[in-house]
């Protein structure tokens, strides 16, 4: 069977494109197309555990081979292609159990080396939408996607997947995984360019109705004391986000209106405590929604009014805030018609000319 691909050709080849002195991100794209063809996917999974370096490679060879690692299925192609044959047609069969067990084994190899940051964050995307599903044990993944947390960055949120995936398929159970999630909402994320993804996993996150309300107390005062600072377009989502929190918990409408607590002197909660249990939460109000009432952009005010009305049955959808930018606020604000059309700035007592007018110096009416 191994003798319709040649082998040893084929090591060669990869061996070039798996370099420790240049980026052969063209020469994998090219390489891309033969994997179309089922026998050249098969045997380079076949060979990849040869070329897999035990000890630590530079950082140059690690992103070569993630970047290959992207490109390869597990799974057979849909239309079933043979590049290397006999014209009388080729007995080759795609064994899948073989191509796992080729991932699992290069793997191991993979998260043994060490990685810089930017390698760390190809590792992590190729685990995500490549590895991930096909691993023997991948709850042994735990430790190093906690260790990622504390990276920061794109890093520390693809990791933040990753233990959601675990979670949600592997029932994971890791006491200190919102004690990291609530570490990561800092003013620093509203500057970056994932933090849309970050919103997104902490309301999956925060989605169980089981978690105790205390814990999901000190997120949303969390999110309200940020909201102060936030573009305008984040304080919309934040606005949303707080409201879903308090439909899942009904415990948490005590934060709308607690008279012990209308403002910033008089607030127990403990912004700088890294445990959200221990932050005095549920002692607190959510005085900042008021504040945001008098937001000097209507949609930003409005989005802080729901806590003066009942509150909806149904969530509010997050996915469908979260790409919005400060110039769709301001794209629908222009578009508004006013009714009130202001010509000067004093309201006239009568029809006489307003104060401070210089229209009789230059007119004698």
């Amino acid at each position: 069977l191994d003798n319709y691909v040649p082998l040893p050709k084929l090591k060669s080849l990869l061996m070039k494109i798996l370099s420790n002195k240049q980026i052969n991100s063209q020469l994998i794209n090219k390489y891309t197309e033969y994997l179309l063809f089922d026998d050249i996917l098969f045997f380079t999974w076949k060979v990849l555990p040869s070329l897999t370096a035990k000890s630590n490679p530079n950082d140059v060879y690690i992103m070569n081979y993630l970047l290959l690692l992207e490109k390869l299925q597990v799974y057979q192609n849909s239309e079933t292609n043979i590049l290397c044959g006999t014209e009388e047609g080729s007995f080759f069969t795609f064994d899948e159990t073989v191509t796992i067990k080729c991932l699992n084994k290069i793997w191991h190899c993979v998260m043994l080396w060490e990685h810089t940051p930017h390698t760390h964050k190809q590792l992590l995307i190729v685990m995500l939408e490549k590895v991930l599903p096909h691993l023997e044990k991948p709850l042994l993944l735990t430790d190093f996607l906690m260790d990622s947390l504390d990276v920061g960055g794109p890093v520390s949120l693809l990791a933040l997947q990753g233990l959601f995936n675990l979670i949600q398929t592997h029932n994971l159970n890791y006491p200190n995984i919102f004690v990291k999630l609530y570490s990561m909402f800092e003013p620093e994320i509203f500057h970056t360019k994932y933090k849309a993804r970050l919103f997104f996993l902490s309301d999956l996150f925060l989605s169980s109705t089981h978690l105790p309300e205390n814990l999901v107390a000190a997120f949303a005062k969390r999110l309200a004391r940020l909201a102060l600072i936030a573009p305008s377009e984040d304080i919309i989502v934040i606005c949303k986000f707080i409201g879903n929190l308090i439909l899942r918990h009904p415990g948490l409408k005590c934060l709308l209106n607690n008279p012990n607590c209308s403002a910033a002197n008089t607030d127990p909660y403990i912004m700088e405590e890294r445990d959200p249990l221990r932050s005095y939460a549920m002692s607190s109000s959510l005085w900042e929604l008021e504040t945001l009432q008098h937001h000097v952009l209507p949609n930003v005010a409005n989005a802080a009014k729901f806590i003066n009305a009942p509150l909806p049955r149904v969530e509010w959808d997050l996915g469908k805030m979260l790409d919005s930018t400060g110039d769709d606020i301001f794209d629908r604000e222009v578009k508004k018609f006013s009714k009130l059309i202001v010509l000067q700035f004093e309201k006239p007592n009568g029809a006489t000319i307003g104060k401070g007018d210089r229209v009789m110096q230059y007119w004698n009416l």
